[in-house]
């Protein structure tokens, strides 16, 4: 997959949030927790956020979908 950092999004999280949600919600994608983990290197160790914690969201381009991936997971 290629992407490009275009810019970031502050975010400040709920109790319970988790890179994967994050990622989820940011992406449509939870595999892209790790560009949220690269992003956030003083909380890449976190499994579970406590409410109130600041992250950045890295605004991405160019996100490719693979041929592989299932028809039921590719953009329509």
């Amino acid at each position: 997959m290629s992407q490009r950092t275009v810019g970031f999004k502050h975010y400040v999280t709920t109790e319970g949030d988790t890179f994967d949600s994050l990622a989820l919600a940011a992406y449509n994608e939870e595999r892209m927790a790790t560009t949220i983990i690269i992003a956030n290197p003083d909380h890449a160790g976190v499994v579970l956020f406590e409410a109130g914690v600041p992250l950045l969201i890295p605004v991405v381009e160019n996100l490719e979908t693979p041929d592989t991936l299932p028809p039921w997971r590719r953009a329509q």
